[in-house]
């Protein structure tokens, strides 16, 4: 087995001090087939992880420049087994080119690589196909969603997989060829596609399933305890929801496409597992559509419990007025500046008159009881 060289990986929700943002306005102007990197540097330099398998046996090297590559990436030229090529910073447009020049990639393709808005698609072209999809991810607060661009290239022995950032979902997938568990190193580079994408679908549950929850906690408590600043936690599921809607259902007709694909890249065998991963986004998609509905309800709910609390409010607000104003009627009336008034000289006159008002009072919240306005 070749020697595997580790490298420390940074976590994914830390902020490199390099990170640089690229605008789609960076590609005006350019040539159709010119690479230009579109979106967010996460890091300094970009890095290469290739896994060499076969029935018998793999390998893997980890973190090397691509001169250190080149031997393993002529393996996957001859054919020998599957070569899995995983590229994290596709901001290195240099290395991007390089590894097209070597596999023979289409300036489009590169071109839909390093563009981190391109939307999920499937292309074939005469010597390999190219699927791009959003992988998804909670931030280090698990408070919203990340979106990463990935990129699959499917040749006849070999998949290159093109990733933003250190971190991703495939680790099952990368367990199962170093442990030889399952089908995967029974199976061609057509299979090896399908787990990564598989994998990438799956999280898309554990991020439903995260927000479901959260959903679930604050619909429980509006109709109790509504607060101020639920409204913008509603907003920011919203939002989160519909980065999942946007990931999702292109990637849906991108999923029936490569099922009812007719190429060589892609084996009769692999086309059952293609269909229930069809099966899975379209359950991820009912998933998304229920709990944005979901939040629609709340944020009505929302309001209706804010109005009732003011409601509330403003009717404890007008029945104390309304006790308190034949009381003030009265003060008022004996506080008026007049010299002939005969009850000022009457000694109860000052004990009746209390009297008088806390009758009216209670009179008047009884009333209230016996309507049942309080």
């Amino acid at each position: 087995m070749a020697r595997l060289r580790q490298q420390a990986r940074p976590p994914r929700d830390k902020v490199n001090p390099l990170r640089r943002r690229r605008s789609r306005a960076s590609s005006s102007f350019q040539q159709p087939g010119t690479p230009v990197f579109i979106g967010d540097q996460r890091l300094e330099n970009a890095i290469l992880d290739i896994i060499v398998y076969g029935s018998e046996s793999s390998q893997e090297t980890r973190g090397l420049p691509l001169q250190e590559c080149l031997p393993s990436l002529d393996l996957a030229d001859a054919g020998d087994g599957v070569t899995w090529v995983n590229v994290n910073g596709i901001h290195d447009v240099g290395l991007i080119e390089a590894l097209g020049e070597h596999f023979g990639l289409h300036p489009m393709t590169i071109e839909d690589i390093v563009n981190t808005a391109q939307r999920p698609k499937w292309e074939v072209f005469s010597n390999y196909g190219m699927l791009a999809l959003k992988m998804l991810d909670m931030d280090a607060n698990r408070e919203s969603v990340r979106i990463e661009h990935v990129s699959l290239i499917l040749g006849p022995s070999w998949v290159i997989s093109f990733l933003e950032d250190q971190g991703d979902v495939f680790e099952s997938v990368r367990q199962a060829i170093r442990t030889n568990a399952g089908r995967i190193r029974r199976m061609g580079a057509d299979y090896l596609m399908f787990c990564l994408v598989d994998a990438v679908v799956d999280h898309y549950f554990l991020v439903v399933e995260h927000i479901g929850d959260k959903v679930e906690l604050l619909d429980d408590r509006l109709l109790v305890d509504p607060r101020q600043d639920d409204i913008q936690v509603l907003h920011r599921h919203k939002r989160d929801l519909l980065s999942l809607r946007r990931a999702v259902w292109p990637l849906r007709e991108v999923l029936s496409s490569v099922s009812k694909e007719e190429s060589p890249l892609l084996r009769r065998e692999t086309k059952v597992f293609w269909r229930d991963l069809y099966d899975h986004c379209i359950q991820v998609i009912d998933i998304v559509e229920t709990a944005r509905d979901t939040l629609a309800s709340m944020h009505d709910t929302y309001l209706s419990s804010i109005s009732n609390r003011m409601n509330e409010v403003m009717k404890v607000l007008t029945i104390f007025s309304t006790i308190f104003m034949p009381i003030t009627f009265i003060a008022g009336l004996y506080g008026m500046n007049f010299q002939y008034m005969p009850e000022l000289a009457w000694k109860p006159a000052y004990f009746i008159t209390l009297a008088v008002m806390a009758l009216i009072a209670i009179s008047m919240v009884l009333y209230f009881r016996h309507r049942r306005w309080i």
